[in-house]
């Protein structure tokens, strides 16, 4: 099998099987209030399988196609992706308090699922041509300052865990590109600040990080959500109540088909089914950082790399988030969650990864084991050699003493 067959299809099998898992998770978590609310008890599977349909065509297509072309077309998704953010916060409806969404008839697009993608790929290509940055000063321009207005827009939507995600996910292109940890410590210790004050000037973070700290203090309140999530995830057990059969999805958890659909499987699937989830996103962890290693390009292992810590970082805020161990941030369960934007940018970002897989594979194949053949070529010299002092081989002295004892027997 060639090399980087396994990773790939091993990213295939949990992609499409975590989708598959998706669709029956969104079922089960909205079929009962759905008929309660007097609608089509399939109305939200229908409309995760027609994004999933949609993602699965692009991932073929990124697949197929060549990931380098993507590095002419970074600055375009830059600038696009920034007019989109600024564009959501004028033209924008209203959900919740937030501006995160445009409409287009019937489909809805969220514009920070493209900005991902945007800031990876050009993460991937301007560190492929430039050498990483070596202190504070040269990673701020340009690489600092874009982050800061990304996250700045984020900011007003308000979206800080899609701001979250975005860091970490250049805080991983920046590791593979060789920055000093020193350098990234600080960084990230300058960018956690920003983020309390973010917290305490916006009166509905400052409620929701103190109701992580303290959910029950107000479990009517502010803690409603975590509180809930925590009764669910705890009513579950080992094995769970049974596919279908919890009670918590039904108008007692807030949004338990997107960002809570992880209380859900707690509840039906129980720890085993947490355990399985949380074990899928480690294989695609492996999977993908093995491809992004073995890629010889620096662009494609860059790529690779913020792809990667795309999928796992989203992944890690949200099982954190719904167990208790960190503040909600609203970022949904990749592959899991109802949500046809993310569903459709992560699903074309794993194609991407895996055309990397591919051409990975076959410039590794294409090129020659170079140490059998320098072994061969040594011990062949060391055949044809001889010493620098004219003395003769073992072999030559072995020769001559036995001509001579010939000679005087004779």
């Amino acid at each position: 099998m060639r090399r980087g067959e396994v990773e790939s299809r091993l990213l295939i099998l949990l992609t499409l099987g975590l989708v598959a898992f998706g669709l029956v998770m969104v079922y089960s978590a909205t079929s009962a209030s759905a008929a309660l609310g007097g609608k089509d008890p399939s109305y939200y599977l229908k409309r995760q399988g027609i994004y999933a349909f949609l993602g699965i065509v692009l991932m073929i297509v990124a697949q197929r196609w060549d990931y380098r072309r993507l590095r002419s077309l970074a600055p375009a998704l830059v600038v696009g992706s920034l007019v989109l953010l600024c564009a959501v916060l004028v033209i924008g409806p209203a959900v919740n308090g937030a501006r995160r969404w445009i409409s287009f008839g019937p489909a809805v697009f969220q514009p920070s699922e493209l900005a991902k993608l945007a800031v990876a790929v050009w993460a991937a290509s301007y560190f492929a041509r430039r050498r990483a940055p070596r202190d504070l000063r040269e990673l701020w321009r340009p690489t600092g300052a874009l982050a800061a207005v990304f996250s700045g827009l984020l900011l007003l939507e308000p979206d800080m865990g899609t701001a979250i995600a975005l860091m970490l996910m250049l805080t991983a292109v920046l590791l593979v590109a060789g920055t000093p940890a020193r350098t990234l410590g600080a960084a990230l210790g300058i960018a956690a600040v920003l983020g309390t004050v973010a917290i305490y000037l916006e009166p509905y973070r400052r409620a929701r990080f103190f109701a992580f700290l303290h959910p029950w203090r107000d479990a009517q309140g502010t803690g409603y959500q975590i509180a809930q999530a925590m009764i669910g995830m705890g009513s579950g057990h080992f094995f769970g109540v049974g596919l279908g059969q919890g009670v918590q999805k039904i108008f007692y958890l807030p949004e338990a088909h997107t960002d809570m659909i992880l209380a859900n499987i707690g509840e039906e699937l129980g720890l085993v089914g947490v355990t399985a989830v949380i074990g899928a996103y480690a294989l695609f962890a492996y999977a993908g950082l093995t491809i992004a290693l073995r890629c010889p390009e620096p662009f494609g292992k860059r790529l690779a790399t913020a792809l990667t810590a795309l999928v796992c970082s989203q992944a890690a805020i949200n099982i954190a988030a719904v167990m208790g161990v960190a503040p909600l941030t609203g970022i949904p369960l990749p592959f899991i969650s109802y949500g046809g934007s993310s569903l459709v940018v992560l699903l074309a970002g794993v194609g991407i990864l895996l055309n990397i897989a591919q051409r990975g594979g076959r410039a590794a194949a294409s090129v020659p084991d170079r140490s059998r053949r320098d072994g061969r070529a040594r011990a062949a010299g060391a055949r044809g050699r001889r010493r620098p002092d004219g003395a003769r081989r073992p072999r030559d002295v072995r020769r001559v003493a036995g001509s001579r004892r010939s000679a005087a027997g004779s």
